[in-house]
């Protein structure tokens, strides 16, 4: 079979394409044989070789795979059951998804919906699950349309373009951030009824309220700019967070959340139980529409990976991309 294979000489790291014995595959109760996988910001740091997310080469990457069993001894799935996997620490810990075949546990699989083809799936893929996960998180908080203006943060990028799609599906308004000022038109396109500058959330007022904006918000920046909105938030706002492309350091006060009773809802898709990825992979195919995932998402084959994992981290990727395995 034929994978991406990272590996690591004198402390740099590096990828080629390569043959794999099927017998190289990892322990686990079913093989899959892969159609497609996609390229996430985790995914740019593992081919990059940052964040120590590998410890142990070589390695094949890809957090996220569509495809069909092929063979099973889980009690779950069967020859030719069409599954998808996210998260797990596929693609870290584990081989994922940017090779032809992938060997995994049965627990860590949920069933392809039936009205959802493979490759939009992986147009979906963990930044469009984590955003879907978001906004069910923010509904759970009491958010509705009517309570005002939902930001979402790093909407070019993929999870940014989905929750804003589906926010606005849902009758949100959506203020769509962004720096890119060439992805205006496209972000409308989506939904978005209005655009921020990302330089103006980017820098912290340094006061520990300011005035009242925010209903609701998607994050998938973190650093500074979670800083920034948190005091701008309403009051019984929320604010989802799923993301870090802006930093880890949140340096804050307390009194957003005991004057107006603001929250701060922890997105986790990685080990998510499988009954809500389910939930979230069934609304996905009724709240995110099909022509608008279409148009933000574009097709890639394994040897372009390399050239693209930098692209992602630096903030150069309109939407999404799926990855065709076998092209």
């Amino acid at each position: 079979m034929k994978a991406l294979v990272l590996r690591e000489a004198g402390g740099k790291v590096a990828g080629a394409i390569e043959e794999v014995a099927e017998s190289q595959l990892p322990a686990g109760d079913v093989t899959v044989a892969v159609q497609y996988s996609t390229l996430n910001y985790k995914d740019g740091l593992v081919l990059s070789g940052l964040g120590r997310l590998v410890r142990q080469y070589p390695h094949v990457p890809g957090i996220d795979f569509v495809g069909t069993v092929e063979a099973s001894d889980s009690p779950h799935w069967k020859k030719g059951d069409a599954v998808i996997l996210t998260g797990w620490r596929v693609g870290e810990t584990h081989w994922g998804g940017y090779a032809q075949k992938a060997r995994v546990k049965g627990e860590w699989l949920v069933a392809l919906p039936p009205n959802l083809t493979p490759q939009r799936a992986m147009a979906i893929g963990t930044a469009g699950l984590t955003a879907m996960l978001a906004v069910m998180a923010l509904e759970r908080h009491g958010l509705t349309p009517g309570r005002g203006e939902i930001l979402v943060t790093g909407a070019a990028g993929g999870l940014g373009g989905v929750a804003t799609a589906i926010l606005a599906k849902l009758g949100y308004s959506v203020a769509a951030s962004t720096g890119r000022a060439e992805t205006h038109d496209y972000l409308r396109s989506l939904g978005a009824t209005s655009i921020i500058d990302r330089a103006s959330i980017a820098t912290p007022s340094g006061k520990p309220l300011d005035p009242e904006r925010w209903a609701g918000s998607v994050d998938s920046v973190g650093g500074s700019t979670l800083t920034t909105i948190l005091p701008q938030m309403k009051y019984r706002g929320a604010v989802a967070s799923c993301g870090l492309a802006g930093g880890t350091k949140l340096e804050t006060t307390v009194i957003p959340f005991l004057l107006r009773g603001v929250s701060i809802l922890g997105i986790d898709s990685v080990t998510c139980p499988t009954a809500e990825r389910t939930q979230a992979w069934s609304r996905l195919t009724r709240e995110l529409p099909a022509a608008r995932l279409d148009t933000m998402s574009r097709i890639a084959g394994l040897g372009d990976l390399l050239r693209l994992g930098p692209d992602i981290l630096a903030g150069r990727i309109r939407g999404r991309v799926v990855v065709d395995v076998n092209r």
